[in-house]
């Protein structure tokens, strides 16, 4: 196995750094599924706004406060880590606060409507963070040629972690309605034990994971006030040296608005339109989560011999038929096979778009190319549920057709995705280096 693992890594990366790092996608699965998916959005929904209304645009709005944040500090968090070798130092400071302020969510109940905003916008921004850190180690653990398998990795113990957590809420949940307890008692304990498996999980990348970049300390200014030239050097160096790329990062914006509906609002659909209990709510992203990680395990090597293009493009026609599945489902079964297919199809995207990111990012900017995927994420996640609310209310509260609408993302994506050239977009990754100086045998001895 470790043999196996060795012909993957670059060289003097060892197996154990990559179960590391692999574990921190274990740990922030669970963050995701209980708190933006299965449990927490139902909680704030039905319990701390009490069913207004409003709630749902409420919880949808909150999230894209949260998201605004990322996107206006990103640019310059990530380029002051990669400025100063401080990657790692981003890393665990943002999982410290999600950690913190996720066991501060189980404090929230009927009435705490601003505690909670707060709690979430914060919980939420030191995800989001830590999902760009830990995306950013992937190119210097993984071979060029293996992106796809370790990202897949990767995605695939993300997803078990994401089971764990679940598993455990769905044990408290169904322990305390045997009790006769109500949510307003099970969903703090649910808050507290995710906090603690996060914590637990990134334990082993606390000693393991080695920060590889060298610090440019001229490379960023320290004022904060440069935060809007910095966002237009960044921009602008796009359009002119990395057109691919750009082509890829919005191709990112639409698919993951669609994905982000899934994510934030499967629990409300299911119960507003499905019918579904909490307790069936949580069973169906068990299962979700099941076949992501299967997808995200099984097609990582996939992905490596059929291409991460052609890979992205198969999982991007999987989502089209799984929202035309959700908005015609009329029956418990084929919303459930709606949701084990959205799930397939979520572990190979986030996979195989992570993966090329990966192979587009010059090495020597490492944290700001994967900052600017992640700005790209968070960008989509505030358009996907906002849009999403937007047709329910034109319409009335129609979220059947609010789903309908949600394969339009998918669609705009596979467009996009039609006209991105693999070969340009690794020839301009060539080119940066001797642009900004680096060279192929430095990154490797820094590896």
């Amino acid at each position: 196995m470790m043999q196996r693992d060795s012909r993957i890594l670059n060289p003097g990366v060892r197996a154990r750094e990559m179960w590391a790092w692999a574990l921190l996608d274990f740990a922030n699965s669970g963050y995701t599924t209980v708190v933006l998916t299965a449990v927490y959005s139902a909680y704030f929904v039905g319990v701390v706004a009490s069913s207004a209304p409003w709630a749902t645009f409420a919880w949808t709005a909150t999230l894209s406060v949260s998201y605004l944040l990322v996107m206006c500090s990103l640019p310059w968090l990530t380029g002051y880590a990669d400025a100063h070798a401080g990657r790692k130092r981003m890393l665990f400071s943002s999982v410290l606060g999600c950690v913190v302020f996720t066991a501060l969510l189980a404090r929230t109940g009927p009435g705490d409507l601003w505690i909670a905003v707060l709690f979430v916008v914060c919980s939420n921004y030191c995800f989001s963070l830590s999902e760009s850190a830990i995306a950013s180690f992937l190119p210097s653990l993984a071979r060029q040629d293996s992106l796809g398998r370790v990202s897949g990795i990767g995605w695939g113990v993300g997803y078990i972690g994401g089971l764990l957590a679940l598993g455990v809420a769905l044990w408290l949940v169904t322990r305390g309605q045997a009790q006769g307890l109500g949510a307003q008692v099970t969903v703090p304990w649910v808050l507290l034990s995710t906090a603690a498996i996060f914590s637990l999980a990134t334990i082993p990348a606390w000693f393991l994971l080695k920060e590889r970049g060298v610090a440019q300390p001229n490379a960023l200014s320290r004022d904060l006030s440069g935060i809007c030239q910095m966002l237009a050097r960044m921009f602008s160096e796009l359009s002119r040296d990395f057109s691919e790329f750009r082509r890829l990062l919005i191709c990112i914006v639409c698919y993951q608005a669609g994905i982000s509906v899934v994510i934030t609002l499967a629990a409300v659909y299911a119960e507003q339109v499905m019918g579904f209990s909490m307790t069936q709510t949580i069973m169906l992203i068990v299962a979700v989560n099941i076949a992501a990680a299967l997808g995200a395990l099984s097609f990582g090597p996939i992905q490596d011999w059929l291409g991460h293009r052609r890979a992205l493009a198969l999982a991007l026609m999987g989502w089209l038929i799984t929202s035309l599945t959700a908005y015609a489902a009329v029956s418990a079964a084929v919303f459930w096979f709606a949701a084990c297919l959205a799930g397939l199809c979520m572990g190979t995207t986030q996979s195989a778009g992570r993966a090329m990111v990966g192979a587009f990012a010059p090495a020597d900017r490492l944290s700001r190319f994967f900052g600017l995927w992640s700005f790209a994420t968070q960008l989509a996640a505030a358009i996907g549920p906002l849009a999403y609310g937007g047709v329910t209310w034109a319409t009335g509260g129609n979220q059947r057709l609010a789903m309908l609408s949600t394969s339009l993302f998918f669609l705009v994506a596979l467009i996009i995705l039609k006209n991105i050239s693999w070969e340009r977009g690794q020839k301009q990754r060539e080119m940066s280096y001797g642009l900004y100086g680096v060279c192929k045998q430095e990154v490797r001895a820094q590896d």
